[in-house]
């Protein structure tokens, strides 16, 4: 299969072809993130506006990543390590708006949660189809497989979480979904930053051998 060979720890996105998915998945990402935040708004699903601020958090972390493939390996170690910081700050603001809206929420909109959980999950898995094969790169392309793989597994969730909020007239799912949608974030960004960490030290290393 062609562009088997960039299956491998070491690929940095220097491809052409990996350029081109990465522009179409900013681009499905950032469309996914207004509806999927105007239904939120709508339909009164913190879930969703969870899941929304994670398209919004791709579209501008996957320009960062295509700018970044091709500069030295200090640099994109350190884009990956702001980016698993950013993650890190996503999933508290998530967790911290759950928490005050179990207290004040009205009960979501299962219909809307439901339709745009489908239509984003559709989203996520034609990303993660583009982006499976480069799934093993350093740190700032392996970035991008985490967010994506999170995002489909996170369309499954709010489905599940639409299909409570309708069985028990509750904003109770809702807002237990948003809440691990905040933990999935805390688990990728952890695995980013120690990826980050690690390329860091390696570039120090060679950095240092180079000047001696």
């Amino acid at each position: 299969m062609a562009g088997c060979c960039n299956n491998k720890a070491d690929f940095t996105g220097l491809s052409p072809a990996y350029r081109r998915i990465l522009l179409i998945v900013i681009a499905i990402n950032a469309v996914m993130f207004l509806v999927e935040m105007f239904a939120g708004v709508k339909a009164n699903s913190q879930a969703l506006q969870a899941d929304a601020l994670d398209f919004l958090g791709d579209t501008l972390t996957y320009g960062i990543s295509l700018w970044a493939i091709g500069k030295a390996l200090s640099l994109r170690s350190r884009v990956a390590l702001l980016k698993g910081i950013s993650l890190l700050f996503m999933a508290a603001w998530i967790l911290s708006s759950t928490l005050y809206k179990f207290w004040f929420v009205q009960t979501p909109d299962a219909g809307i949660m439901g339709s745009i959980a489908i239509l984003a999950f559709v989203a996520n898995v034609i990303s993660v189809l583009l982006l499976v094969k480069y799934k093993d790169g350093d740190a700032n392309i392996r970035s991008v497989w985490l967010c994506s793989r999170n995002d489909a597994i996170g369309n499954l969730v709010v489905l599940v979480a639409a299909s409570g909020v309708w069985v028990t007239d509750s904003a109770l799912p809702d807002l237990i979904v948003a809440a691990f949608l905040a933990t999935l974030f805390l688990s990728s960004a952890k695995q980013i930053i120690q990826q980050a960490n690690t390329e860091r030290k390696q570039a120090q290393l060679e950095h240092q051998h180079h000047n001696h």
